[in-house]
């Protein structure tokens, strides 16, 4: 975060220099295992959806094991070296194993049949993971719930650890919000297996949701971007940064339950896949009674490749804003998906909502500096 004087106020960095971060096969540290402060802020979660909560991409047909197999090149991580491509890590993660490591996506923007190909050494872990992944045998497959891969198996569709971080939330305590953001178009189906699951029960693994007593907004919004505006759109609803962010970020902290936007894949597009197309985030760090966190497969720490824009309001009250580093805000604010944990770990989404819950209390300013 930054102070009113726009210095960076860094992330709390754990005794072990990781800074609670999460890379594939390493501990997240202390801050995984910390406790919620009792005085618990509303927290707003914007959720990507296809290889953050779902294994597969409607809009590019890729099912379970080919949305899985292209997640695997953008973690595995190699050089070329004299023309020839060099491995320089044995196990998938998110970071880079050191300074000149480039991943193989980025490398070469191929990926069909990876696991199978140039990425054998991986085919275990895809493997192991879509075990994982497998409904479990017994138990009826809802149609809304599951999707058949090209395997011929019977996935889960929306991952079991989503379900859980809704649970855990309120099982703490925690007052929360879900908006789906996705450049994507498997949204209205999410929100109607949502809706589902939580208000009607149908999830045979997490029959207690409706207990929960959420809601569900099943009209896909829209959110588009030009040089001028932000326009937000969903039903009779209509909101403009013309008219000052401060609105869209109140529009956002005040809503309840689940519901979603597509965001404008063709703006993000036209500003070459840089953070200043991305999905936009308004974060007040002067606001003690929420704090907002995006969770995204592709949010990397490098502004120029990366899907969300974050914007960070100068002062409290205001509605002007500044564009904030990825690196600023990282497990602080944003979450970058590590879907192969969030496949094998049931609380991965939990620890890490929980990871920028103690990174905010410790780096945002307490009331206006």
């Amino acid at each position: 975060m930054a102070d009113s004087s726009g210095n960076v106020i860094r992330n709390g960095e754990d005794d072990d220099g990781t800074h609670g971060r999460s890379v594939a096969g390493i501990d997240e540290g202390p801050a995984a295992v910390v406790s919620v402060h009792e005085g618990r802020k509303r927290v707003i979660l914007h959720v990507d959806l296809n290889n953050t909560i779902l294994v597969s991409d409607a809009a590019t047909s890729q099912g379970t094991v080919a949305a899985l197999d292209y997640f695997m090149t953008t973690v595995t991580w190699g050089k070329m070296n004299k023309g020839k491509w060099e491995w320089l890590s044995d196990s998938p993660s998110l970071q880079p194993p050191c300074d000149d490591a480039t991943s193989y996506y980025s490398q070469f923007r191929s990926t069909h049949g990876f696991t199978s190909a140039a990425g054998r050494r991986f085919r275990g872990i895809l493997e192991e993971h879509l075990k994982l992944l497998r409904w479990p045998k017994g138990l009826k497959g809802d149609r809304d719930l599951t999707t058949k891969g090209e395997d011929g198996h019977l996935y889960h569709w929306i991952l079991p650890s989503f379900f859980q971080l809704l649970i855990d939330l309120t099982q703490q305590g925690t007052p929360f919000a879900v908006h789906f953001r996705t450049f994507g178009c498997d949204l209205i189906r999410v929100l109607s297996a949502v809706s589902k699951a939580v208000t009607q029960g149908a999830h045979p693994l997490f029959p207690d949701l409706p207990d929960l007593k959420l809601s569900v907004n099943k009209t896909a919004g829209k959110i588009r971007c030009s040089p001028k505006e932000v326009v937000l759109a969903r039903g009779g609803e209509r909101l403009s940064s013309r008219n000052g962010e401060r609105s869209l970020y109140e529009y956002f902290s005040t809503a309840h339950g689940l519901g979603g936007f597509q965001d404008d894949y063709d703006w993000w597009l036209t500003n070459n896949y840089s953070a200043r197309g991305g999905k936009p985030l308004w974060v007040d760090p002067f606001d003690q009674s929420v704090q907002h966190i995006f969770i995204d497969d592709n949010i990397r720490q490098n502004d120029e490749d990366t899907v969300v824009h974050p914007k960070v309001f100068l002062k409290p009250g205001s509605a002007e804003t500044r564009t904030a580093s990825i690196s600023e805000l990282y497990d602080v604010a944003l979450i970058q998906t590590d879907l192969l944990k969030a496949i094998s770990e049931p609380d991965y989404f939990t620890r890490r909502v929980r990871i920028c819950q103690e990174n905010y209390e410790k780096n945002v300013l307490q009331g206006s500096g």
